[in-house]
């Protein structure tokens, strides 16, 4: 399963800038919908996430925050600038953290938009950012007077596994456009009623993982060594399980979590908490799309991340196919490194869906 071969055109190129870039999620989908979109330039401040779109999409990241980029290059002018903010300190998971630093990100993302002058502009966060004050503050920089006056934008909730993920992830996604082109609409939903499930992706992968440990392989990166490169074929790796750990996934069936553990396998914790969430040690679904996968999937205690059938958590590899990336995806960093890439990635389809909606925008054509 490689990437989707985009349709050959004769039209002219789509200039693109890709903020908070990751691994290169959004850029992939965009480029599996049409040879036309080109990256002009990332940007990217985790030096792992960087290299690996580094590999993957050529040298034109910048490594290192967006605030140094800023301040130490020009900006490109471009048609489109796409991205998502970080969003740790409005999410709906953990502690919300109004005074979080990554609040304010947004406003670096704004000022991008000013000196690019792009055409059209697409954020992408979790569904909690369109109720949060920095969504009131992008909205309010777009009034007579403010940062943004010059644009528009138009927000809405999509969920991937509506576009082809096999995966059920809620995103609030914001397309912004310049005041003399017309709003160019939402992708329209092409898999309701026929979500693609879990069993779709991962039926033919090998229920027994390759390794622990990621192959010894290295590559310098600013003067410094990391793992590397590897490519998704390589991410099959599984973990050292207490025996424990083996007991209470031997108990829980398919569909189940927590719950269906007995109470002498119980952690104390889970002794104390009879209620809450029932993702919690469960299993994937084999005829459902997967939930969300977040950074931390290979952590069963972290939600519903448990393989359908098998006594462990999914792999990377397994998760880089839930999110829909090809095997021939390039990855830089430890484990964990890319375990981040992974989780904090736009699935594949949903960008392509993007894509393709954009490529009929006025002004795109």
């Amino acid at each position: 399963m490689g990437t989707p071969t985009p349709a050959k055109t004769d039209a002219a190129p789509i200039r693109v800038l890709d903020l908070f870039a990751g691994a290169g999620g959004l850029t992939r989908g965009l480029h599996s919908a049409s040879d036309r979109f080109r990256t002009t330039k990332a940007v990217e401040m985790d030096p792992a996430a960087a290299e690996s779109y580094r590999q993957n999409f050529g040298g034109v990241v910048y490594a290192g925050p967006i605030q140094d980029w800023l301040r130490d290059e020009a900006v490109p002018d471009v048609d489109l600038i796409i991205g998502g903010p970080p969003c740790q300190g409005f999410s709906t998971l953990g502690k919300q953290d109004a005074e979080d630093d990554r609040n304010v990100l947004w406003r670096e993302y704004a000022k991008t938009i000013v000196r690019a002058k792009p055409k059209y502009f697409l954020v992408e966060n979790v569904a909690a950012f369109m109720r949060s004050p920095q969504f009131t503050h992008f909205r309010e920089a777009t009034l007579p007077g403010g940062e943004l006056s010059d644009y528009d934008f138009d927000a809405r909730v999509l969920n991937a596994a509506d576009f082809g993920a096999a995966q059920a992830r809620k995103r609030a996604v914001l397309i912004g456009h310049r005041r003399d082109l017309p709003f160019p609409g939402f992708p329209v939903p092409t898999h309701v009623g026929r979500h693609r499930t879990v069993r779709d992706v991962l039926s033919n992968v090998r229920w027994a993982w390759d390794a622990v440990e990621l192959p010894e392989k290295s590559i310098e990166v600013g003067g410094r060594q990391m793992a590397g490169v590897y490519t998704t074929t390589d991410l099959h790796l599984g973990r050292t399980y207490s025996p424990i750990s083996l007991s209470r996934f031997s108990r829980i069936p398919p569909g189940g979590n927590r719950f269906d553990i007995p109470y002498e396998l119980l952690a104390p914790c889970w002794r104390k908490h009879t209620s809450g969430t029932g993702d919690v040690m469960g299993r994937l679904h084999w005829d459902k799309p997967a939930v969300t996968i977040r950074t931390e999937f290979f952590k069963p205690e972290k939600g519903r991340y448990l393989h359908p059938e098998a006594n462990r958590a999914i792999t990377h590899y397994e998760a880089a196919l839930l999110q829909g990336f090809p095997l021939d995806h390039k990855w830089v960093g430890s484990k964990a490194a890319i375990a981040r890439q992974i989780g904090n990635a736009v699935p594949i389809p949903l960008g392509a869906a993007l894509g393709k909606m954009l490529l009929s925008a006025p002004g795109l054509q």
